[in-house]
């Protein structure tokens, strides 16, 4: 079996919310909520290719040192296995926007479950509410 890595980040603003995306129509997932992120090319380190997608996904600066890993999600869908560091970040540069026709939406953590989350993604939410309620 394939492991795919991806990597994803919890964006955390001053209200203790955490930004979600809806995945667009077309995508694999389509209509689901998860953490921005993306995959790891060959030879990229995971913060990295955090970096560069959070830029590309949402407009935003984000600088490594602001980057601060919290959990990771290992899920074996039917054609591949997913493993997915989750990063905490609460400081970034700009204001994120949907640069790649997703829907955006802050939500505390202790709401995240009424959001509908591809398999991979529910399991880290235990970890973000444990960090800010």
């Amino acid at each position: 079996m394939n492991i795919l890595l991806v990597v994803a980040a919890a964006l955390i603003d001053p209200d203790n919310r955490v930004l979600i995306a809806q995945r667009p129509e077309g995508k694999q997932l389509a209509g689901l909520w998860e953490f921005p992120g993306g995959k790891i090319d060959a030879g990229e380190r995971p913060e990295d290719a955090l970096i560069r997608e959070l830029h590309e996904e949402l407009g935003i600066t984000v600088k490594e040192a602001c980057l601060a890993p919290l959990t990771f999600a290992s899920f074996a869908y039917p054609d591949f296995h997913l493993l997915m560091p989750l990063y905490v970040c609460r400081r970034w540069e700009g204001f994120a926007v949907s640069r790649e026709n997703q829907a955006l939406k802050w939500v505390r953590p202790r709401d995240l479950r009424s959001y509908p989350m591809p398999p991979a993604d529910a399991p880290l939410i235990p970890a973000l509410v444990d960090l800010i309620g």
